[in-house]
């Protein structure tokens, strides 16, 4: 039975409803982005988070369908309301993550799993994909659509080590509307200052160095999937996984 999703603020009074692993996984997320002596890189969720415009939901282990139905539950519903909470929201998503799913996956196996999931929403998405939008991953202006709007995904796994910024206890989803970005990149001077600041704070944060990939929406060399999951070396998936996982969900 698919339990129903629902969608939590850090502060919500009703949190005592939530399930023990539901609750470890948000005070972890809490503890993570309130660190003031080693502050997590990226500016706009910590701003989003300090703001209380951050937006929570659970949903089971990667590996069973119901969880696909939960975060499309939850992905739609901040889709309709996310104008309202603020100019820095995202959706937040924390996965069930069993020990035996943590031993055994690798970070590949969990990248793996990610384009799983993000093709398994997209099949049952019940609005068109944007026309604005191409449909080919290789075009620079490619990125992942839902219900209509267009997100940035970010996935952290346990398995990420090396990458602190990549790293949480379970598997996690990071999904930002591109009106919120584009918002937060509407001045030219500051955002230039800011994206100087992030990489400055990747430096700090992570023990390696920072992935080759990560690069600005619509610029000629970028392709947005390539910044959704980083590996936990300086090493790239070869081609996109979203289409042809996508043909396997068609088939199935």
């Amino acid at each position: 039975m698919i339990r129903i999703s629902v969608l939590y603020t850090a502060k919500s009074s009703d949190r005592h409803k939530l399930e023990e692993w539901e609750r470890t996984a948000l005070e972890n997320f809490v503890t993570k982005m309130a660190d003031k002596e080693k502050p997590f890189p990226c500016i706009p969720a910590t701003i989003g988070f300090g703001k209380n415009q951050l937006r929570y939901g659970f949903a089971d282990d990667p590996r069973e369908e119901s969880s696909v139905k939960q975060v499309t539950a939850l992905l739609k519903e901040f889709t309709e309301q996310s104008r309202k909470f603020g100019h820095y929201t995202s959706l937040i998503v924390f996965y069930k993550t069993p020990e035996d799913l943590k031993d055994s996956f690798i970070v590949e196996k969990f990248e793996l799993l990610f384009w799983q999931q993000l093709a398994s929403i997209s099949e049952i998405d019940e609005m068109e994909w944007p026309k604005e939008i191409p449909k080919d991953p290789y075009n620079p202006i490619w990125e992942f659509c839902f219900h209509g709007e267009k997100f940035f995904m970010y996935c952290a796994t346990p398995a990420h080590k090396n990458r602190q910024s990549r790293h949480f206890d379970c598997m996690m989803l990071a999904i930002t509307p591109r009106w919120v970005l584009q918002e937060f990149m509407k001045k030219k001077s500051i955002a230039a200052r800011m994206k100087e600041q992030v990489r400055k704070r990747l430096e700090k944060y992570d023990i390696i160095t920072i992935h080759p990939d990560l690069n600005s929406y619509g610029a000629a060399d970028n392709l947005e999937w390539k910044q959704y999951f980083l590996r936990d070396d300086n090493t790239r998936i070869s081609k996109c996984p979203f289409q042809r996982f996508l043909r396997m969900t068609k088939r199935t």
